[in-house]
């Protein structure tokens, strides 16, 4: 971690480098957190992101090729499609709650940002190179931010709201749920002229686009009943679309206008102006899934993402390449999050300067390559005496990730490092076999 560069890196850019590799809160917002709406949560379930190929044949649905793209133990939720190669969700590392993407076509994982906040709800901003969250702060401020997909910069989007649930209109109209009063009230955002207006009161955290319309769909919570209306966020209108699935409020829409809703680990669907109840469509109980807590599809409705509790711990599904072994070390059993987690434990050892917490995670035979095969330092012993002199010399040495790529047994990350008051940036790549760190290689 020796980095001489002031050169900054894109997440394309990284891709780049991978696959040439691979071939080769103030009080007030205090008593917030208080309340059940509150997004970060202690005892957040154990949820994990599950893919699926969607078909409809016959009037059915078919639900093929499943598998877990999060498989991280503890809180994975709240996904959404940026396009059909990628998709962002919340997922906790090192107890707290950022977005995570994942790219379809690799099979890998990169986490945006590394705010100290937690992020929840990432979505797409219409036409521009961002997702939006909502950040809850460690003083328990929360509002709503833009995030760049290049560098992971933020920007708050609505200053006076406490945004809980959200969607995009257009890319200057948001329509929310906001916590006031104890409760979630219906807001109508314009960015151009930072005017928010209220339309209702008791609502849920379900709002979606309706397809083939200029209108939006949000649960209305006002009745005992629970219904899904529609609302035209332009003129204000209303209007009841039918009644949710008993007990349910998380849905999504199909682009041939079929209403889906999760309930326990089923999928049900109701086909407005045709349908008279709910119908079973799908059991996922299969896949370990016990209640399903989000659910989306992708614009064509060929893909579809379920976010769910689960039965014990996430598995790793034998067609997910990033959850699996890469086809260069066969050997390695550990999970994605196993290795990143080793990757992640030897840079809080390289931060504290513990040399001999930092040695522990390397095999003996470690290589350490200026990229591309420039052999830099061969073996454990070498590689410790280099180490322990850098260690003396860095004053203030820190090391920040940036941006990080997990793909099989391999972590790829975009480092910032400060020592004798002069800043750095290099890509390291490390590779894990059997729960040791065997060769790293460094760009400059």
């Amino acid at each position: 971690m020796q980095c001489k560069s002031r050169t900054y890196f894109s997440t394309a850019f990284l891709f780049t480098i991978f696959k040439s590799l691979y071939k080769h809160p103030t009080m007030k917002y205090f008593i917030l957190l208080l309340f059940s709406f509150s997004l970060a949560s202690a005892q957040q379930p154990n949820t994990e992101i599950f893919l699926f190929d969607i078909a409809v044949e016959n009037s059915g649905y078919n639900f093929s090729n499943g598998k877990n793209i999060s498989n991280n133990e503890g809180y994975d939720n709240q996904p959404s499609f940026v396009n059909d190669n990628q998709i962002v969700f919340a997922s906790t590392r090192k107890g707290q709650t950022d977005i995570v993407s994942y790219r379809t076509n690799y099979s890998t994982k990169t986490w945006i940002n590394y705010t100290e906040g937690g992020e929840y709800t990432p979505l797409k901003i219409p036409n521009k190179h961002a997702v939006s969250a909502v950040r809850l702060d460690k003083d328990g401020k929360q509002r709503l931010y833009s995030y760049n997909l290049s560098n992971g910069e933020s920007t708050e989007l609505i200053e006076d709201l406490v945004v809980a649930y959200y969607t995009w209109f257009n890319e200057d109209i948001i329509v929310s749920s906001v916590i006031e009063d104890q409760k979630l009230n219906l807001f109508v955002t314009n960015l151009q002229d930072g005017r928010s207006r209220k339309y209702q009161e008791n609502v849920g955290r379900s709002f979606h686009k309706i397809p083939n319309s200029n209108l939006v769909s949000y649960i209305s919570k006002e009745n005992e009943t629970w219904t899904i209306k529609s609302l035209d966020p332009i003129s204000g209108a209303t209007k009841v679309l039918a009644n949710t699935l008993s007990g349910s409020e998380d849905m999504c829409w199909m682009i041939n206008g079929d209403i889906l809703m999760g309930k326990d680990a089923k999928l049900y669907k109701l086909t407005l102006n045709k349908d008279k109840d709910w119908k079973e469509i799908a059991d996922f109980s299969d896949y370990g899934i016990t209640k399903i807590t989000r659910i989306t599809g992708n614009s064509i409705s060929n893909k579809f993402l379920i976010a769910a509790e689960i039965n014990g711990k996430p598995k790793v599904s034998n067609n997910d390449s990033g959850s699996t072994s890469s086809s260069d070390s066969a050997s390695n059993t550990s999970s994605a999050s196993d290795i990143e987690a080793i990757v992640q434990r030897n840079l809080d050892a390289y931060n504290a300067q513990d040399i001999d917490a930092f040695m522990a995670d390397y095999s003996e035979d470690i290589k350490i390559y200026n990229y591309p095969n420039e052999l830099r330092t061969d073996g454990k012993e070498a590689m410790r005496k280099g180490y322990e002199s850098w260690f003396q010399r860095a004053k203030g040495l820190k090391a920040v990730i940036k941006k990080r790529i997990v793909f099989g047994n391999k972590v790829i990350d975009e480092e910032e490092v400060s020592a004798n008051g002069q800043t750095f940036n290099a890509i390291a790549i490390y590779e894990v076999n059997n729960g040791k760190i065997t060769r790293v290689t460094f760009m400059q």
